[in-house]
C-alpha cells in the first residue's frame, strides 16, 4: 500500500485545505496521457472534492487520496514524496520502499 513522507502529508494537506472547502476532499493520482521518460506510469495530480466512483481512496494521518485504476497499481508498495521550491511550485517524487 502506498505510504507518503511527513513532508507529503504536510504538503498534500496544504494544498487540499487550500484549494477545497469540500469536507471529503483530496489529492486525486490519476493516469496520464503523456508518457513517462523512463517508461513507467506517467502520473498527474489534482484537488478533487470528492473520489471518482472507481477510484480507491486511502487515508493516511487525515490526508486523503483518490486513486484511479492505474495510479493504484503504480503506487502498491511505493512512498510518494513531495517538496516546494522557492518559487512555491511543488513537485512530487514517488520512491520504492525500503524493506
Amino acid at each position: 500500500m502506498l505510504t507518503l513522507t511527513d513532508n507529503a502529508t504536510a504538503i498534500v494537506t496544504t494544498l487540499v485545505s487550500r484549494q477545497s472547502e469540500a469536507p471529503d476532499a483530496g489529492l486525486r493520482i490519476h493516469s496520464s496521457s503523456t508518457a513517462a521518460a523512463q517508461g513507467g506510469a506517467s502520473l498527474a495530480v489534482l484537488v478533487a472534492t470528492e473520489p471518482e466512483p472507481q477510484d480507491q481512496v486511502v487515508e493516511i494521518s487525515g490526508t486523503r487520496l483518490f486513486l484511479d485504476a492505474a495510479a493504484a497499481v503504480a503506487l502498491d508498495d511505493k512512498v510518494l514524496d513531495a517538496g516546494v521550491d522557492e518559487e512555491g511550485s511543488v513537485s512530487f517524487a514517488v520512491m520504492a520502499k525500503v524493506a
